[in-house]
């Protein structure tokens, strides 16, 4: 069984969009595959009056096994923003052990599962409690999504550090051009390709119409 968990350099940097390009890569391998998103901020209700997340909605769609929702999204709050402010707003306590008994429920089911992180690397999920903590807990090795766009160069190389000072280990990494304006994009991904000390899995260009899909990517080597 394979597993990973993967986070990004901050939010809104396409982490959803490469948990379902991997989930649709394990699939074309015939893998039983499954996504997990521990904790999802920010929900609708649909036409039946469900409480629904949109990026849970698409790691399902992605997924080649369906599970009940108790496996692949403990907890979900309503409010869109940090996970810690929604959990207190709605008196929910996030609970790591919880999270790894449900993640070990989808690896006794399956035979490969992404779990994805919310927010970076180190989001609060409670006052004391960070999402490195839990991604410590599950003891996966880290795929990094970067953001490409100003900045992103200190993000990655943070997180790199953050990553290692848990004891985990960086699997790999995915650069997803999220700004179409951004200057010298190229110089930025060459100096991540040297610094960040793990392959680069996929290049993505400004396409935010392409399916996960349909986009190219490489599965980690220990897959």
């Amino acid at each position: 069984m394979s597993a990973w968990f993967l986070t990004g350099t901050d939010t809104g940097v396409g982490k959803t969009r490469a948990t379902s390009a991997l989930l649709h890569a394990l699939a074309r391998r015939g893998l039983r595959c499954v996504g997990m998103k521990p904790v999802a901020a920010g929900a609708e209700r649909d036409e039946h009056g469900v409480w629904q997340n949109e990026d849970v909605l698409a790691l399902r769609a992605a997924s080649s096994l369906a599970v009940s929702p108790e496996l692949d999204n403990p907890y979900l709050l309503r409010a869109p923003v940090s996970p810690h402010i929604a959990a207190e707003r709605e008196g929910v306590r996030i609970d790591v052990p919880t999270l790894v008994r449900r993640f070990n429920g989808l690896r006794a089911l399956s035979d490969a599962v992404i779990v994805e992180g919310a927010g970076g690397f180190c989001v609060p999920l409670d006052d004391a409690v960070t999402g490195a903590d839990l991604a410590q807990a599950l003891a996966l090795p880290v795929i990094l999504v970067v953001g490409l766009r100003l900045g992103c160069l200190n993000h990655a190389l943070l997180t790199q550090e953050a990553i290692a000072s848990r004891g985990l280990r960086l699997a790999g990494w995915i650069a997803n051009r999220v700004d179409p304006q951004m200057r010298e994009p190229q110089a930025n991904l060459d100096f991540l390709r040297r610094r960040l000390q793990a392959p680069l899995l996929a290049d993505w260009p400004w396409q935010p119409g392409v399916s996960p899909a349909d986009l190219p990517i490489q599965l980690p080597q220990d897959a």
